[in-house]
This record gives C-alpha cells, structure tokens and sequence, in this order.
C-alpha cells in the first residue's frame, strides 16, 4: 500500500492590516497564538439571510449544528486571542419557522425573504423566541470563556414590522468575553458624560443602525465599534474581526490608530471592504480551504 505523508499548512505571518479571504475556520487555524489584542465580531445569525455563498455559516439544519460550529470558530479564535485581550460578539435573535421552508417578505422589510429555513428546534414551538444569543452564551461558558458583560444595543430606529401580536424587536446583544480573570479593559476611554460629570460606562448603548451603500444586508454601525476597540487596546494594536463582510471593524480600527485582520468568505465583500478600506492587492490574503 502506497502512502502519503501530508503537510501541515504554515502558519500565516501578519505584521500589517490584512483582509484573508476564506473560510473562517480554515484561516484562524492558520493564525498565530495570541496575536491579536481584541475580537470584535458579528456571525451570520441562524436562519435569518440566506447570502448565497457556498459553505456559508448560518443555515445549518438543525440549532445545536449551529451552535456547534460557532463554538469549533471561537475556539481557534480564543487560541488567536492575547491572554489579556477581549472578545466582543454582537448576536442577534430570531423566531421558530413553525417548520415553514421559506419566508415570505415583510412589505417594510423585503430582504427578510428565504426560500430555505431551518425546521423547528426540537423542544419549541411555532412562533417561539429561540434565544440564540444565551444558548451560544452558556456555550462558550462551558468551553472556558469569561462571559463578563451582556450588554443591549438599542437600536432607535429599528426596522419595522408588521407583527400585530407583540412589540417589534429593537435590541441585539453584544457579549463581552474574556480568556482569563484579569486582562485588559481602559474603562476611562469609554467613559460616559462630560467633565465632572462622567460615570463608568452602562451596559444599554442606544445606537442608530447604519447603512453602508453596496452591503446588501445590515453592517456594523461604526459607533458600536468604536468603545469596544477604544476599551480593550491602545494604538498600534492589532484587532480581529473573522466575519468581516463590509469591513467595518477595520474602517473603525484604521481611524483609531489600531491595525485589523479580517477574514471574510465572500469575495464580493471582501472586494467591497478592500475598496472601503483602500487596501492594495498585497494585503489580500486568498486561502484555499
């Protein structure tokens, strides 16, 4: 019998702003130990959008399949985080299918049209609450994360909805996750008020969505960015965001000093935050998965 030994990859050097175009596992299998300072992130959220793209994370078939592949992501993500560095995850919510395979368009919101979603999650109901964000929350407890803070994005002017039998969602979670007890956290750069009469940041911010011309679906605002970068690194620090889509994370990181890698599957975004972040064909990485 003839066989062969197979190499295992090198691992990826970065010392600039780099924008990996991959699938995310594949890449931060890649990435060095602790090399980035901060993790600021948004995942495709589960059965919500359907973008079209092969392998694409968020139409498993079933919600632990989900779950599981986030946590498999932000293992390798943890092992690319420094000790002392933070992880910030935006994640949203959504409702049971009641087993219908498609969705139809909201006349206020047309994008939310499928023609594939998930069954049911065994356990619930038609038209319950799933509860992502806390079930991937309690996830990433047992593998060893530090969940510190859960903090609500109110969003001022949420996108409407034509439901008439409870109040229209207009928050989202952003977790705050860390590797260890102690680590860094400059709660003076994100401080809220004026002069005397500043306090220690709360954990509501009221933030506008935002749109970004060209992203077919919602980006990040880039004032949801700024005080996770500002509270968890210093200038010349390198930040991570392994769903990049837009690039708004690194557009932010850029304007505050700060270096980013972004890691994004889509080559249509990828190509839309190159020219957004006016990065030269260099500091595109292409991995094979």
């Amino acid at each position: 019998m003839r066989t062969q030994k197979i190499a295992k990859p090198e691992k990826l050097t970065v010392t600039a702003s780099t924008i990996f175009e991959g699938d995310a596992l594949t890449v931060l299998r890649r990435l060095p130990d602790c090399s980035v300072q901060t993790i600021i992130t948004s995942p495709p959220y589960w059965g919500l959008r359907d973008y079209s793209i092969p392998d694409q994370l968020g139409l498993e078939g079933t919600l632990p399949q989900y779950v599981n592949a986030l946590r498999s992501i932000f293992s390798e993500a943890r092992r690319v985080l420094k000790d002392d560095g933070i992880f910030w995850l935006n994640i949203g919510d959504g409702y049971t299918s009641g087993n219908r395979g498609w969705r139809a368009p909201d006349k206020k919101n047309p994008a939310r049209a499928m023609s594939v979603r998930p069954d049911t999650p065994d356990g619930l109901k038609p038209k319950d609450l799933i509860g992502i964000p806390w079930r991937l929350a309690f996830a990433m407890q047992e593998d060893g994360w530090y969940l510190r803070a859960d903090i609500i994005w109110n969003k001022p002017n949420a996108m409407p909805e034509s439901v008439k039998d409870r109040p229209t969602r207009s928050h989202e979670y952003l977790f705050m996750f860390t590797k260890d007890e102690k680590y860094f956290y400059d709660r003076t750069a994100v401080m809220e008020g004026n002069g005397s009469g500043k306090r220690n940041r709360r954990t509501v911010w009221s933030i506008h969505t935002q749109a970004f011309p060209g992203a077919h679906f919602a980006t990040f605002p880039p004032a949801l960015v700024e005080p996770c970068i500002l509270a968890a690194t210093k200038p010349g620090d390198f930040i991570l965001d392994p769903f990049f889509g837009s690039g708004t994370a690194g557009l932010v990181a850029q304007q505050l000093g700060r270096k980013y890698v972004g890691i994004e599957l889509n080559p249509d975004y990828v190509a839309l935050a190159a020219e957004r972040l006016e990065a030269d064909e260099k500091s595109i990485i292409r991995v094979a998965a």
